[in-house]
């Protein structure tokens, strides 16, 4: 079994080593259903990566009833009602933020994230101060009234 690579930031203390740009996965956290993989995730980022992901995950468990988590893809995943909402992942400088359905909501976000499908956007947050928590969570609830059941066609 292949343990993920980890890096040391500046207070010594070990994280998951963050790609530069989106190459498939955001890092190399397995795939797991439920808030502890989730938690387990986000306390593996360095700052200000872990702080940025701490305050949307918090926003998203104020903002949308009967938050469900996962990680897949290397990203932490949320949702609602077996359906996916957004996704929250670590890089290189920044932490993306990125929904699902994004080209439906109003405003639209303004990135158009690399290889997440053509209707997602999303946002790219260097640090909290750049988070509007207004903004995110009107994004948060548009997408939690019409969430994605994605999968493989049977």
């Amino acid at each position: 079994m292949r343990k993920p690579a980890l890096k040391r930031d500046a207070q010594g203390e070990a994280g998951t080593k963050l790609l530069a740009a989106m190459t498939g996965k955001a890092s190399a956290a397995k795939a797991a259903a439920g808030d502890g993989p989730v938690f387990a995730y986000i306390a593996s980022l360095p700052e200000p990566q872990r702080g940025i992901a701490e305050r949307v995950d918090a926003l998203a468990a104020k903002t949308l009833p009967g938050l469900q988590r996962a990680v897949k893809w290397g990203m932490a995943y949320y949702g609602v009602g077996g359906g996916w909402c957004f996704s929250s992942g670590a890089f290189v400088g920044h932490l993306k933020v990125m929904f699902i359905r994004g080209t439906e909501m109003k405003p639209e976000p303004p990135v158009t994230p690399i290889g997440m499908g053509k209707s997602t956007r999303g946002v790219e947050l260097a640090s909290v101060d750049e988070l509007d928590e207004d903004q995110a969570a009107s994004w948060m609830k548009q997408a939690a009234a019409n969430p994605f059941f994605g999968g493989k066609k049977r």
